[in-house]
């Protein structure tokens, strides 16, 4: 096995587990944007409505950093 060979899987590697790094941060922050909206919703309910359209634009961004992080990794490595 030559040195570029063993590079090539080690660069892998490192990107996959970037990638992984990278999708737990959209998992917790959507864990927070759901759970602080059934907060809400718990403390006033008449204003679901607001409250869920909000979520669901939060949860859109967020989720926007893991494609990111997959953009990364392909670009990186895979």
């Amino acid at each position: 096995m030559d040195s570029v060979s063993v590079l090539a899987q080690v660069t892998g590697s490192i990107a996959n587990v970037g990638y992984g790094l990278a999708a737990i941060g959209p998992a917790i922050g959507v864990g927070i944007v759901v759970g602080k909206t059934i907060e809400g919703i718990a403390r006033q309910p008449e204003l679901s409505g607001k409250l869920q359209g909000t979520m669901w634009i939060g949860i859109a961004f967020t989720e926007a950093l893991a494609f990111v992080g997959i953009g990364a990794a392909f670009l990186f490595g895979f």
